[in-house]
């Protein structure tokens, strides 16, 4: 008989769930506002106005669930020297050789690098977004300040982008990951292989 071990609690994963979509109407909006290449995404939203209106309110409400998430799971996401051995092996990641990789927890290093790049660049959009909100807060800062806020917007945001493009595509390589986020559970056998450390935590084997 198969084994299921408990990964994540309903609430951890509607958490997860609300963040992945706010973040998906957050890069949309942003998209059609940052370059006329993408500005069709607009009728998404309701045309422009609508757009320039409502993605800096979509950015705090991904800012005030984001900052819910990462306080549940920012003890479990501290770097280890297990975690830079792992980084430096990025071959045997690559090539699923698991066994000659240091154990990974409940997150390995490349999951937990994704979450202090959130840490990091999630505060950045929201700070640099307020300096460059109209016509709420920009009309009373200098411009100077809002030119700098524009590239720290556009450069935390790619990156964030970029870090997400990757989390979705480890999803789907990793079979059996989405699962997790799904039904809250992953099989003993997947905790065994990806995440040893934490397998043996959960089952005492």
């Amino acid at each position: 008989m198969h084994t299921s071990i408990k990964r994540y609690t309903t609430t951890e994963r509607s958490n997860h769930w609300i963040v992945a979509i706010v973040f998906v109407l957050a890069a949309l909006s942003g998209l059609a506002l940052f370059h006329p290449a993408f500005y069709f995404l607009v009728h998404l939203f309701g045309g422009g106005p609508w757009t320039r209106i409502l993605h800096p309110f979509i950015g705090v409400v991904m800012f005030v669930f984001f900052v819910v998430l990462a306080a549940g799971f920012w003890r479990l996401n501290r770097i280890t020297p297990a975690d830079r051995q792992w980084s430096k092996r990025m071959g045997d990641v690559m090539h699923n050789r698991d066994d000659n990789l240091p154990e990974p927890g409940k997150y390995n290093a490349g999951q937990k690098y994704l979450f202090w790049t959130m840490v990091v660049s999630i505060p950045l959009l929201l700070i640099s977004g307020v300096v460059i909100w109209q016509p709420w807060f920009a009309p009373f800062l200098p411009v100077g300040l809002q030119r700098v806020a524009v590239v720290v917007h556009a450069l935390a945001a790619w990156i964030i982008l970029l870090g997400i493009i990757v989390h979705i595509y480890a999803v789907i390589w990793v079979k059996g990951t989405l699962r997790a986020m799904t039904r809250g559970t992953v099989s003993g056998a997947w905790a065994k292989h990806h995440h040893r450390a934490w397998y043996r935590e959960m089952t005492g084997k």
